[in-house]
C-alpha cells in the first residue's frame, strides 16, 4: 500500500533522486535490505499521508510485500534514471482513471508541470556508479527494460511459496563439461539465498548449522525409511525446527519400486489440490523459480542427482499431476474418429471496440528545383562541379582514417567499373553482361569504397546489383539459400575487391571453387589498377529515372529462403527524396554511419541519399565497433557529425564502455538515426543512453527511431525537430491484450507489459493503414493490431522472379468494412505488426517474421527473448546470444528457446535459469515453452554482423544437429490439445448379432488349414502314436540313412547322424539315466547342450527311458553371472530330478564364476554324456497312454515371464505330422535350419520333425554366424536347400552383415535361386520392413521375393502358421501385381480396437504382412478378449485356436490352475459355445483375400498386430510398443534401436545412439515430437543409452521389462536421461 500510495504524492526532484541512488545502492549490494528500508522510509515519511498505526508498523509491512516481490518497486536502478520515474507516475495516474477508461493512453509530455525535467542532467556521483556497474554486467541493452526485469523478478517472486520437486536430467559423467561437487553431495551447512527475502526467516527461524549438516547415511536412511506420510503425495509442511531428512522423506519415499500399488493417470487432466514438497532448509542450490503447469519447482533438493531414477520419477508424476490449464471443451475431427481439442475462443478475451481506421498520408514530397532527374545524374555533377568534396571517409581497426574517397574520384571510378563491366567481359561479338543483366556485388564491411565504386559503376552501365555478404566458408549460414537467389537472378558475374578477391576459399589449382548451391560465376576485381581506361569518346549515357531495376536487395524470409527485392530507379530516387526531405538533408552535411552499408538503413542513407545531397558519410566498420564500441561517438565529435545512423545495439555498446571520457560533446547532432527503432525493445537502449549522454550534449529530440523494411524502404521516421518541449510519444500496452491483437492500455496486472515508442510520421508521398496480418486484408479498427501497409512510389516493386508471392505482398487492396478498396492503388505489406496512434505517429509492437501463434494467440519472438532475458541471474547464458522460433507439432505452433551458455556455468545453475526462465514466460505470456536448450558457447549459426542465423538455427533442432548442452522439454505443459481420452463402449449383447453366421452384418472372423482326416497320404509314421517308436522303426527300415547334418562356423560338416546311429545313442543314454541317474519313468530331465547333435541324442535317450526332457539354453562362458541364475531358474521351476550336458559346460557349472553367480549346492544330480555307458537298456520304454507327457517347453516371454508348457505324446506327433503336410517334407528333401533348438518351433524343427518325416536337417548354429555372416546362405546354395528356416536375428544379421558383399557372394558362387520357402519362425507381428529389405537385398542372388514368410507360434500352440502360398499358384495369378499378403491398416483406428483398411501411403497407415498359412488341423476364431463373443471379419480381437497340436497346459510348480484353464480351455460367450479354444494372448484380425487356395476356396489371411500383455493401454486406447519404437527410430539416424514401456502412467522411450554423445541431447526434442505427432503421445521420460543396452532375446525380440527394471535400478549407465516436465 505505501508504495501505491507514494507513486501518487509527488516527490520533490532531489528526493527522487536519492531514492533512485538508494535503489541502485542495494542492488549493488553496497547497502542492506535493513539499511535500504531504514533511508527509503525516513526520505519519504513525510511525504506519506499518516496511517494511524505507527510508522514502524507500516514499514514491516511494506518490508514484508517487498520481499515477497507482491509489490512492485517503482524505482529500481537508475539507469533509466528521471524519466523512469515519470513514466512511471504517469502510468499509474493513467490506472487511477479506471473510471472512464481510454482506450489506449499515451504519454505526450503529460506532465506540463516540470517541462524542464527531462534534460536535468543526472547527478555524476549516481552516473559514474551506473557505469561501474554496467561494465561489469554487460548485459545486452536491447532487450533490457528496468520494468520488465522488475516485472518477470515479481512474477517469479509470486510462486515462490509454491514449491514442486522437478527430476533435474541425469548424465553421464563424460557428457558433463565441469561437474559440479554440488551435484552429488548432500544439503551442507549453507543457508538458502537471499532470494528466500526476509519472510522465511521470519517465520521459520534461519536454520542452524546443525540441522543443515546431517550425516549421509542418517540423510539417506531418513529420506527412505523415514516418511511418517503414505507413499503417495508429500506430507504437508513441517514446521521450522524438524531436520531437513524429513522434508526429504516425501520425495524419497518412492524409492521403493513395490510401493506403487495404483499410479496416478498422469494423462488426464486432474483437479487435485497441488502437492506441496517442502525444501530442506539447509540446501545448496539457490532457490529458484520453476516451471510445470507455472508452479515453481526445485530441482530435487536435497535429493542427490545420482538418486534412484524411480525418485525422479514420482517426482515427475507428483509434479504433472498438479492442475494444469483448465482443459478444453470443443474438438476438432482429425480425418477419423480420433479427436483433437481445438481452441475455442476465451469469452472474456479482449476484442477490439473502436471505430474502422482511416488511412494516414504522410505530407506532400516536396518538389526541390535542383533536386537531380535521376541517382547518377546527381554523382555527375557532384564528380565534376565538386570534385575534391569529401564523399566517404573509410576507418581501419585503430579507428584511424584510412582513405577519403572525393566525389571526384567516385565519379571517374565508378566510369571505368561500367565501361569494364560492359566491354572487358566476353567478346565483341558476345559480351558477357548486358544493359538490365544482374551482377552480384561481394564485398566486406570494411571496404564502403570499393562497395560504392561498384555499386555506381552498375547504375552507369544500366546493370542491376544485388549485394550479397562474403560468403566465408562453402557451406555458411544461409549461403545456400543466397546461391539460389543468384541463381533464380542469373547471375554470372561477380563484382569484389582484390582483398576479398585473396580472402575467399580456394581450390589447389587457385581457383575458387564453386559455393554450395551457387551458379558459376565469374570473379571481376573492381580495383582501378585491374581495369582498363575507357576511351575519351566513351561516355555512360545518364537518363531521368524509370522504370527500369536499380538494383535488388536481397532479404531473409522466416523460413531461411532468401528472396531478391526489386527496387526501380524511379523508386530509388523518391526514395532518396523522401528521406532528404523527412531528415532535413542538406548539402556537405557530415553523417557517421555504422551500419551495414549493402543494405537497408545503412545503404539507403550511408550510400544513396548522401550522394544525392554531396554529403559526407563517416564508415564505421562492424570490425572496429568491436575493438572499440564508443568509436563512432569519438567519430561524430571529431567531424562534428550532424547526423549518426546506428542501431539499438551501438547505443547499448557504447554505454558499457563509457567512462566518463571528458572529450565526448554530442552537440552537434541533430538526428541519430535508430535503424532498429521497430523493435519495441530498443526503447530502453534510447532511454538509458540519453539519460548519460544529456550530460555530454546529447539532445532528447534528435534520437529518431525508424521502421523499415526490405519490401517497403522506410515506412516511418521520427523527424528532428528543434523543440525540446515535445517529448516523444510513449504507450504502455498490456501484453495479454496484444496476444488478441487488441491494444490495450495496461492498468490491472502490470506485470506483463510492453513499453513501445513511436517511430515517428508516416514518410512524404506514402499513405499508410494497417490490415487484418491474415486473411483479406480488411482494415482494423484503431484498437487493433494489424499489419503495416504503405502505398508510395518509394518502395521495392516485386520479389524477383516470383509473381505469385509479389501479388500477395506488392499488390494488397486494403477493403473497408463494407468491401470496397480504399483506394484504386495496391499497397505494400511492410511485415511490420502495430498501429497508427495519435497525431499520427506510428507505433511497431513487433514484425509478422517474429510471430508465434500459440492456441490462436499471437506472441512476438523479441517480447519472449526479453522475458528470457530478465530473469535473474543471467551469469549462466550469454545475453545475445539467444534464439526464440515456433515449431508446428501436433497442430499447433510450439516455442522454443535456445541459448549459448557460458563455459563455467555449472549444471544445477544452468537448469535452475532454465526453469525460471520457462516459470518467468508463463507468468507474463501465459503461454508455454516446449523446449528450452541450452548449447556450449559459439556454437549457434552466425550471420554475416554476428546475429544468430535463425532459420537455420531452427534447421540444425529439426534435423537433431544443434548439440545441446542441457535440454527441458515441457510437452505436459504446453500440449493442450491430445485427442479426448478413449471411453470404451458397452458391448452389444449376443441376441442382437447372431444371425446364422453373422456377425453384426458380417462375416463371423473363422479360418481353418486343411482337415487332416481329410488329406489321403502314404505316411507311414502315422502307425505310431509315439516319436520313440517312429525312430525305432527308422533305425530297422532305413538305418544308413543322414537324418541331420551339423555344420561348423567354416561351413564344413562338423557332425552328423543317421538313423542307426541316433537310435544306437539314445539308447545308451536312457541305460547312464537308468542306472547312473535312478530315475524313474515321468522323472524330469533338464537338458544342457549347445545347439547340436548332443542335443537331440539326449532328447530321444529320455524318451526311450521314460523320462520328460526339457531343453535348456546353457549359460554363456564370458557373461556367467546373468546367464547361469536363468538355467537354474528353469531347472528349478521344471522340478528336474537331473542335469544333463557335455563335459565342458559340467566344468563350468563347477567353476568359481558359476558358484559366485548361483548357489552351486542346490543343483541336481549332473551327467556327463561325453562318457556313456557300452550297453542296450533291456527294454525301450512305451508310454501307455498318447496324453501323457512327451517333454516341457521353457520360454522367457518379451514381459519377462517364464513359461512353461505341456506337450503331450499325441501333440507332439500330430504337430509333426502336421509340418510334414504343410512343408511336404519326406525322406529325399533337405531342410536348412537356422534357429536356436531351445523352445518353440525352433526346437521342434531342429530336433522331432527329421525323426518324423525322414527328411535331412542341416543344422546350422546361430551363434556361429557371428564369426561368418554368410554362413547360413552360403549352406543354402550349396546344398541346393528349397526349404529354409530362420530366425529374425539371422536374416537382420544377413542384412546388416552382407549388405555390401553381395557382389563378393555372387563370384563365390552363391546362388538362392531354388530356395522355394525361407520362413522366419517367430512369435511376434512380422516385422515387414526387415523381410522386404532382405528381399530386396538378395534378390540379385536369384532369391524370389514371394520366397519369404512368416510363421506365427506362441505358448499355448507352437505352430499356427507356417509357409507361404506355393509360388507356382500364386505365378499363375502374375507376380507383376503387389504383394497379395500385405494389407495398409489405420493406426489410429487400430488404438481403438478397431481395424480400417487404408491405401499404401496414406497418412497414418502401418503395413501389416500376413503370418503364413494357417496349418493343417488348425482352425483360429477372433474373440473379444474382454466378452469372449466372436467377431467378425477385419475386426480387431484376440486369436483364439483348436488344434490336436494345442499344448496341454502350462506347468508351474504353483499350479496356477485358474490361468491355465483359462488359457487352455476357453469357450465362447455365444455362438459356437461348446468347442474348447486355448488363448493365444495375440491381437489379430483375419481378413478373406481375393486369392483362391489349391483346392479352389477362398483363402483367409491371418494378420497380427503384437500381444496383448505387451500392449500399452495409454488414454484409454491400445499402444503397442513396435508401432512407437518405428517411428522414433525414423526420427533421426543415429537412432539405432529403440524400446518403449510405461511406468506409473508416464511413456518411458529408450533409445541406443550410435554416434558421439554429445548428439545424445539433440535427440530428446526429436524423440518427443514424432511420438506427439504421430501417436498423439507425450513421451514423460527419455533415456539415451550405448548401443546393445536394449536386451534382446534368443528370438530377437526385445526384453523390454528387463529393460525397465534395469532402468528403474539405475543398472543402465544412461548417456542422459530427460525427464520430460
Amino acid at each position: 500500500m505505501a508504495d501505491r500510495s507514494l507513486d501518487s504524492v509527488s516527490l520533490p526532484l532531489e528526493v527522487r533522486a536519492r531514492l533512485a541512488e538508494l535503489e541502485l545502492e542495494l542492488s549493488e549490494g553496497d547497502i542492506t535490505q535493513k539499511g535500504y528500508e531504514k533511508k527509503r522510509s525516513k526520505l519519504i515519511g513525510a511525504y506519506l499521508p499518516q496511517p494511524p498505526a505507527a510508522n514502524g508498523a507500516a514499514a514491516v509491512r511494506c518490508r514484508l510485500q517487498h520481499s515477497e516481490g507482491a509489490a512492485r518497486r517503482m524505482l529500481r536502478t537508475a539507469n533509466i534514471g528521471v524519466c523512469d520515474i515519470r513514466e512511471a507516475a504517469a502510468r499509474e495516474r493513467a490506472a487511477s482513471t479506471a473510471g472512464n477508461r481510454p482506450l489506449f493512453y499515451f504519454r505526450f509530455g503529460v506532465d506540463q508541470a516540470l517541462p524542464q525535467e527531462r534534460r536535468t542532467p543526472v547527478t555524476p556521483s549516481s552516473s559514474s556508479r551506473y557505469h561501474r556497474r554496467r561494465s561489469s554486467g554487460s548485459r545486452d541493452e536491447r532487450y533490457r527494460s528496468d520494468v520488465h526485469t522488475e516485472a518477470v523478478q515479481a512474477a517469479l517472486a509470486k510462486h515462490k511459496e509454491r514449491k514442486m520437486a522437478v527430476p533435474m536430467p541425469s548424465k553421464r559423467r563424460s557428457l558433463v563439461v565441469q561437474t559440479s561437487m554440488d551435484a552429488y553431495t548432500p544439503p551442507d551447512t549453507s543457508s538458502g539465498s537471499e532470494d528466500e527475502g526476509s519472510v522465511q526467516g521470519d517465520s521459520q527461524g534461519t536454520p542452524t548449522s546443525s540441522q543443515g549438516s546431517i550425516n549421509m547415511e542418517h540423510w539417506i536412511s531418513q529420506a527412505i525409511h523415514g516418511s511418517t506420510t503414505s507413499t503417495t503425495s508429500s506430507s504437508s509442511t513441517q514446521s521450522g525446527g524438524s531436520g531437513a531428512a524429513h522434508r526429504l522423506a516425501d520425495v524419497m519415499a518412492q524409492t521403493h519400486i513395490e510401493n506403487h500399488s495404483a499410479p496416478p493417470d498422469v494423462t488426464t487432466y486432474t483437479s487435485e489440490h497441488s502437492i506441496q514438497v517442502e525444501r530442506p532448509q539447509g540446501s545448496t542450490a539457490r532457490v529458484a523459480p520453476k516451471y510445470g503447469n507455472a508452479e515453481l519447482m526445485e530441482t530435487g533438493d536435497g535429493v542427490p542427482v545420482s538418486s534412484r531414477v524411480s525418485a525422479k520419477i514420482q517426482q515427475l508424476v507428483n509434479t504433472l499431476k498438479r492442475p494444469k490449464r483448465p482443459p478444453l471443451r470443443e474438438f476438432f475431427v482429425d480425418d477419423f474418429e480420433e479427436l483433437l481439442e481445438v481452441q475455442q475462443p476465451d469469452p472474456n478475451q479482449p476484442k477490439p471496440e473502436g471505430a474502422q481506421m482511416l488511412a494516414m498520408r504522410g505530407e506532400q514530397l516536396g518538389v526541390v528545383t535542383n533536386w537531380p532527374p535521376s541517382l547518377e545524374a546527381a554523382l555527375q555533377r557532384w564528380g565534376t562541379i565538386s570534385p575534391k568534396a569529401p564523399c566517404l571517409t573509410t576507418m581501419d581497426t585503430n579507428g584511424k582514417p584510412l582513405y577519403i574517397l572525393t566525389y571526384g574520384k567516385l565519379w571517374t571510378r565508378s566510369m571505368k567499373v561500367a565501361y569494364n563491366i560492359l566491354h572487358k567481359l566476353g567478346t565483341k561479338q558476345e559480351p558477357m553482361v548486358r544493359p538490365g543483366d544482374r551482377v552480384t556485388l561481394v564485398f566486406p564491411n570494411n571496404d564502403p569504397a570499393a562497395f560504392m565504386v561498384a555499386f555506381y559503376g552498375c547504375l552507369l552501365a544500366e546493370v542491376v546489383p544485388v549485394p550479397i555478404e562474403v560468403p566465408l566458408t562453402r557451406k555458411d549460414a544461409g549461403s545456400q539459400q543466397i546461391g539460389f537467389l543468384l541463381g533464380s537472378c542469373g547471375v554470372t558475374v561477380a563484382l569484389t575487391s582484390d582483398a576479398c578477391h585473396k580472402g575467399l576459399p580456394k581450390s589447389p589449382t587457385g581457383e575458387i571453387p564453386q559455393f554450395k548451391g551457387w551458379p558459376k560465376l565469374l570473379w571481376f576485381v573492381t580495383e582501378s589498377k585491374h581495369l582498363s581506361k575507357p576511351p575519351r569518346d566513351w561516355f555512360p549515357h545518364i537518363k531521368d529515372a524509370n522504370n527500369d531495376t536499380a538494383y535488388i536487395e536481397y532479404k531473409t524470409c522466416k523460413d531461411g529462403s532468401v528472396l531478391g527485392v526489386t527496387v526501380t530507379r524511379i523508386a530509388l530516387l523518391t526514395h532518396c527524396q523522401a528521406l532528404t526531405q523527412a531528415c532535413g538533408y542538406t548539402e556537405a552535411e557530415t553523417i557517421v554511419n555504422v551500419l551495414d552499408f549493402k543494405k537497408d538503413v545503412g545503404l539507403w542513407h550511408g550510400i544513396l541519399t548522401s550522394v544525392m545531397n554531396m554529403m559526407h558519410v563517416i564508415s564505421i566498420p562492424y570490425s572496429l565497433m568491436k575493438v572499440n564500441p564508443l568509436s563512432w561517438i569519438q567519430k561524430v565529435c571529431q567531424y562534428k557529425a550532424k547526423v549518426a545512423c546506428v542501431k539499438s545495439r551501438d547505443m547499448h555498446w557504447a554505454l558499457v564502455a563509457h567512462r566518463d571520457q571528458r572529450d565526448i560533446n554530442l552537440s552537434s547532432l541533430r538526428m541519430l538515426i535508430v535503424a532498429d527503432g521497430a523493435n519495441p525493445w530498443s526503447i530502453s537502449s534510447c532511454d538509458a543512453f540519453l539519460n548519460v549522454f544529456q550530460s555530454k550534449g546529447l539532445r532528447q529530440e534528435v534520437i529518431c527511431p525508424c521502421a523499415s523494411s526490405p519490401e517497403a524502404l522506410t515506412v516511418a521516421i521520427r523527424r528532428p525537430t528543434d523543440d525540446s518541449n515535445q517529448p516523444p510519444g510513449r504507450g504502455v500496452l498490456s501484453m495479454h491484450g496484444l496476444t488478441y491483437g487488441v491494444i490495450r492500455v495496461d492498468s490491472e496486472e502490470k506485470l506483463s507489459v510492453l513499453t513501445v515508442q513511436d517511430v515517428g510520421l508516416v514518410m512524404p508521398g506514402a499513405i499508410m493503414c494497417s490490415v487484418k496480418p491474415d486473411g483479406i486484408p480488411q482494415l482494423c479498427k484503431t484498437d487493433e493490431i494489424g499489419e503495416l501497409c504503405v502505398c508510395a512510389i518509394a518502395t521495392g516493386t516485386s520479389y524477383y522472379g516470383l509473381s505469385g508471392m509479389t501479388k500477395n505482398t506488392f499488390e494488397v487492396f486494403p477493403m473497408t468494412s463494407s468491401g470496397g478498396p480504399i483506394t484504386e492503388y495496391p499497397f505494400i505489406r511492410t511485415g511490420l505488426l502495430g498501429f497508427i496512434g495519435p497525431g499520427g505517429l506510428v507505433f511497431v509492437i513487433g514484425k509478422m517474421d517474429g510471430l508465434m501463434v500459440v492456441s490462436g494467440r499471437r506472441h512476438n519472438a523479441d517480447d519472449i527473448v526479453a522475458t528470457a532475458l530478465a530473469v535473474e541471474p543471467m551469469k549462466f547464458v550469454y545475453r545475445g546470444r539467444i534464439a526464440v522460433f515456433s515449431v508446428s507439432v501436433l497442430h499447433d505452433e510450439r516455442i522454443v528457446i535456445v541459448a549459448e551458455q557460458r563455459p563455467d556455468s555449472t549444471e544445477e545453475d544452468s537448469f535452475q535459469w532454465m526453469s525460471r526462465v520457462l516459470q518467468a514466460i508463463d507468468s507474463i505470456h501465459q503461454v508455454g515453452v516446449y523446449c528450452l536448450a541450452l548449447v556450449p558457447a559459439n556454437t549457434l549459426p552466425k550471420t554475416p554482423l554476428g546475429g544468430i542465423h535463425l532459420s537455420e538455427t531452427k534447421q540444425l533442432f529439426l534435423e537433431g544437429s544443434l548439440h545441446p548442452c542441457n535440454v527441458l522439454m515441457c510437452p505436459h505443459t504446453c500440449v493442450t490439445n491430445l485427442p479426448k481420452p478413449r471411453q470404451k463402449q458397452p458391448e452389444i449383447g449376443p441376441a442382437s448379432v447372431m444371425v446364422g453366421n453373422l456377425v453384426s452384418g458380417k462375416r463371423i472372423a473363422q479360418a481353418s488349414g486343411r482337415d487332416l482326416g481329410q488329406i489321403e497320404d502314404n505316411d507311414q509314421a502315422r502307425k505310431f502314436l509315439f516319436l520313440s517308436e517312429v525312430l525305432q522303426w527308422r533305425a530297422q527300415t532305413t538305418p544308413d540313412h543322414v537324418l541331420y547334418t551339423l555344420l561348423n562356423c567354416r561351413g564344413t560338416i562338423a557332425n552328423s547322424l543317421t538313423c542307426v546311429q541316433l537310435h544306437k545313442r539314445a539308447e545308451k543314454i536312457a541305460v547312464m539315466l537308468m542306472e547312473r541317474g535312478h530315475l524313474q519313468d515321468g522323472d524330469h530331465v533338464a537338458l544342457v547342450y549347445p545347439p547340436g547333435i548332443d542335443l537331440i541324442a539326449a532328447f530321444y535317450g529320455c524318451l526311450y527311458a521314460g523320462c520328460v526332457p526339457i531343453t535348456v539354453r546353457p549359460p554363456h562362458p564370458q557373461n556367467i553371472a546373468t546367464t547361469l541364475p536363468t538355467v537354474k531358474m528353469i531347472v528349478e521351476v521344471s522340478r528336474s530330478a537331473c542335469l544333463m550336458t557335455t563335459q565342458l559346460i559340467c566344468k563350468l557349472l563347477r567353476s568359481r564364476e558359476a558358484a559366485a553367480a548361483v548357489d552351486v549346492r542346490t543343483w541336481p544330480p549332473v551327467l556327463d554324456t561325453d562318457d556313456l555307458p557300452k550297453k542296450r537298456p533291456a527294454q525301450i520304454y512305451k508310454p501307455s497312454n498318447p496324453e501323457t507327457l512327451a517333454y516341457l517347453d521353457f520360454s522367457v516371454s518379451t514381459t519377462g515371464m517364464l513359461a512353461g508348457v505341456k506337450m503331450s505324446h499325441a501333440a507332439t506327433s500330430a504337430f509333426c505330422r502336421s509340418i510334414k503336410l504343410q512343408c511336404e517334407l519326406y525322406p529325399s528333401r533337405e531342410v536348412a535350419i537356422c534357429l536356436d533348438p531351445y523352445c518353440g518351433l525352433g526346437f521342434v524343427l531342429w530336433c522331432l520333425c527329421s525323426v518324423y518325416s525322414g527328411h535331412q536337417s542341416i543344422l546350422i548354429p546361430p551363434s556361429e554366424l557371428e564369426t561368418n555372416p554368410a554362413l547360413w546362405l552360403l549352406a543354402v546354395s550349396q546344398y541346393k536347400v528349397r526349404d529354409t528356416f530362420c530366425s529374425y536375428s539371422v536374416m537382420e544379421l544377413c542384412t546388416k552383415g552382407l549388405g555390401s558383399q553381395t557382389e563378393s557372394l555372387k563370384a563365390r558362387g552363391l546362388d538362392l535361386s531354388r530356395v522355394r520357402t525361407c520362413v522366419v519362425v517367430a512369435e511376434e507381428r512380422p516385422r515387414i520392413a526387415l523381410t522386404q529389405s532382405f528381399s530386396k537385398l538378395f534378390k540379385d542372388l536369384g532369391l524370389h521375393p514371394r520366397a519369404v514368410s512368416t510363421s506365427l507360434g506362441c505358448r499355448v500352440n507352437l505352430a499356427i502358421c507356417l509357409q507361404p502360398h506355393r509360388l507356382g499358384k500364386l505365378a499363375e495369378q502374375g507376380t507383376s501385381g503387389p504383394d497379395p499378403t500385405t494389407v495398409y491398416v489405420d493406426m489410429r483406428a487400430l488404438r481403438h480396437d478397431r481395424v480400417r483398411l487404408v491405401e499404401r501411403g496414406s497418412p497414418h497407415s502401418l503395413p501389416l504382412m500376413e503370418s503364413g498359412k494357417i496349418l493343417p488341423g488348425v482352425r483360429i476364431i477372433i474373440a473379444n478378449p474382454e466378452t469372449k463373443g466372436p467377431l467378425g471379419d477385419s475386426h480387431l480381437g484376440e486369436i483364439w485356436v483348436h488344434s490336436t497340436h494345442n499344448a496341454s497346459g502350462y506347468f508351474t510348480i504353483y499350479g496356477d490352475e485358474s490361468l491355465q484353464s483359462d488359457h487352455f480351455n476357453s469357450r465362447l460367450s455365444f455362438g459356437d459355445t461348446q468347442t474348447i479354444w486355448a488363448r493365444t494372448g495375440y491381437l489379430g484380425f483375419l481378413r478373406r483375400t481375393e486369392l483362391t487356395d489349391a483346392n479352389g476356396e477362398r483363402h483367409d489371411a491371418l494378420y497380427v498386430v503384437g500381444a496383448l500383455d505387451e500392449a500399452m493401454e495409454l488414454r484409454g486406447m491400445r499402444y503397442h510398443p513396435i508401432d512407437i519404437e518405428t517411428s522414433v527410430i525414423r526420427a533421426h539416424k543415429s537412432i539405432t534401436e529403440c524400446a518403449v514401456f510405461t511406468w506409473t502412467n508416464l511413456l518411458v522411450v529408450v533409445v541406443e545412439l550410435d554416434g558421439s554423445e554429445q548428439e545424445a541431447l539433440d535427440l530428446v526434442p526429436l524423440v518427443t515430437n514424432v511420438v506427439l505427432e504421430e501417436h498423439y503421445l507425450i513421451v514423460g521420460v527419455v533415456v539415451v543409452v550405448d548401443i546393445g543396452v536394449i536386451p534382446i532375446n534368443s528370438r530377437g525380440e526385445k526384453q523390454r521389462m528387463h529393460l525397465r527394471d534395469g532402468f528403474l535400478a539405475d543398472q543402465l549407465d544412461p548417456i542422459y536421461v530427460a525427464y520430460n516436465m
